[in-house]
C-alpha cells in the first residue's frame, strides 16, 4: 500500500539492469521485473507495452541528450538515422525488430498482454484493469483510481524534481531536461520534421500498421496516385 517514488521503485519491480543476478533471485515472488530485452523465451509471462516509434524518436532523442550521450547541439535530423539503426544507449535491437520479436513469438498465448502507450492514456483505468486481471489482482474501482492517481504525470514531474538528483536512472544526468516530458501521445507530429516522419515510416511502416498506427506517408501517396488515377480516367 505504499506509495511508488522513483526511490524505492526499484525495490518493489526491480529493472534487470540495475540489481546482479542473485540479488533478482531474491526478490519477493511472484515478482514483476522491468526489462527492455527482445524476446526470451524465458520469460513465460509477459505484458508488452509498444508506442508509436515517431513519439518514441521524441522521448529517446531528449533522453539521449539527458544522458549526454548526443552532443547539446545534435538536431533531431542527425540523430535519426541513429535511433533507427539502434546505435544508442540500450542497444536492444531497432524499434521493429524488437517490436516483432515479441509478436510473432507470443501474441497468439494466453500469458502475453500487448499493451499500446496510446491506449493506456486514453483508457487508463481500463488498461489498468487488464493489467491487474493478467496479474490475477481484483481490480476493485477504489485500487484503479488509486494507482491511477499516485501514476499521474503531475504527481511524477513532483517526485522528480525531488528524487532525480537519486534516482539511480537519471543520477549524474543533466537536470535541465526532464525524465518526466509531456506524457502525450502524438507530439511527433510537431517535433518531428516530414524528412524523419518520413524514415521512420520506411523502415517499419507494416509494423506499424500492424499496431494500429496511421501513416502519413502512406496516406499522401496514396492520394497522389489516386489523384493520377483521376487525372488517367479522364483522358
Amino acid at each position: 500500500e505504499e506509495p511508488i517514488t522513483f526511490l524505492n521503485i526499484e525495490q518493489c519491480i526491480p529493472s534487470v539492469y540495475i540489481l546482479p543476478d542473485r540479488e533478482l533471485r531474491r526478490v519477493r515472488r511472484p515478482r514483476v521485473l522491468k526489462s527492455h530485452e527482445c524476446f526470451m523465451p524465458r520469460y513465460r509471462k509477459v505484458i508488452y507495452i509498444v508506442r508509436d516509434p515517431r513519439d518514441v524518436a521524441v522521448s529517446y532523442y531528449h533522453y539521449n541528450l539527458k544522458k549526454r550521450l548526443l552532443p547539446p547541439d545534435c538536431s533531431i535530423e542527425q540523430y535519426a538515422p541513429l535511433f533507427i539503426a539502434d546505435e544508442l544507449d540500450m542497444r536492444c535491437g531497432p524499434w521493429g525488430d524488437h517490436v516483432m520479436s515479441w509478436m510473432n513469438m507470443r501474441e497468439s498465448r494466453d500469458k502475453f498482454l500487448l499493451l499500446r502507450y496510446e491506449d493506456m492514456q486514453a483508457n487508463t483505468v481500463a488498461e489498468l484493469r487488464r493489467v491487474a486481471e493478467f496479474f490475477g489482482i481484483d481490480p476493485t474501482p477504489e485500487r484503479l483510481n488509486r494507482a491511477v492517481q499516485f501514476s499521474s504525470a503531475d504527481r511524477l514531474r513532483e517526485l522528480e524534481k525531488k528524487e532525480s538528483k537519486d534516482w539511480v536512472f537519471t543520477k549524474g544526468m543533466r537536470q535541465d531536461i526532464p525524465f518526466i516530458r509531456a506524457a502525450k501521445s502524438g507530439g511527433w507530429q510537431s517535433a518531428l520534421p516530414p524528412q524523419v516522419v518520413a524514415q521512420i515510416e520506411t523502415a517499419w511502416g507494416d509494423t506499424m500498421e500492424r499496431l494500429g498506427y496511421e501513416l502519413v506517408t502512406r496516406a499522401k501517396g496514396l492520394s497522389s496516385r489516386a489523384k493520377e488515377a483521376v487525372f488517367d480516367s479522364k483522358g
